[in-house]
């Protein structure tokens, strides 16, 4: 959204640095996803950022590619081509707390059919990363 409230997006830190400036991200529609450590399934969530007086973190359609211990898909979930399709709540809580750990492959980045490793977005320190929507802070 542009206009005299500044653009909204996502900001990205690091919870274990709190002093290093927050990425921006200046973006409405996004997909986080990633594979399970052990169970080698892959995950992704869709989201979008608004304006409602404040930004807010919108939760959109979420599938899981197969079904594993500990990735069970809820009882609502569709299986469509292999995927478990679901709706997840409108407002999810935020920040996301993102676990980056340096033994695993980190999250993908998804924007307009292109993905990229969250990495070329925000480094990892090994722990966790916070995601939250916000205000361009400089604007």
């Amino acid at each position: 959204m542009m206009g005299a409230i500044g653009v909204v997006g996502i900001c990205l830190i690091l919870a274990a640095a709190p002093n290093i400036t927050p990425r921006f991200v200046p973006v409405r529609n996004f997909t986080l996803a990633w594979v399970h450590s052990i169970e080698k399934v892959r995950w992704e969530e869709d989201y979008s950022t608004d304006f409602d007086g404040a930004p807010v973190l919108l939760a959109g359609q979420a599938r899981i590619k197969g079904s594993a211990a500990g990735m069970e898909p809820p009882a609502e979930a569709v299986l469509n081509n292999g995927w478990y399709t679901y709706q997840p709540d409108v407002r999810p809580a935020v920040p996301l707390r993102l676990t980056r750990s340096a033994y695993t492959p980190d999250y993908d980045w998804c924007t307009d059919g292109h993905c990229v490793p969250l990495s070329a977005i925000m480094p990892r320190d090994g722990g966790v990363t916070l995601l939250y929507p916000c205000l361009n802070p400089n604007p």
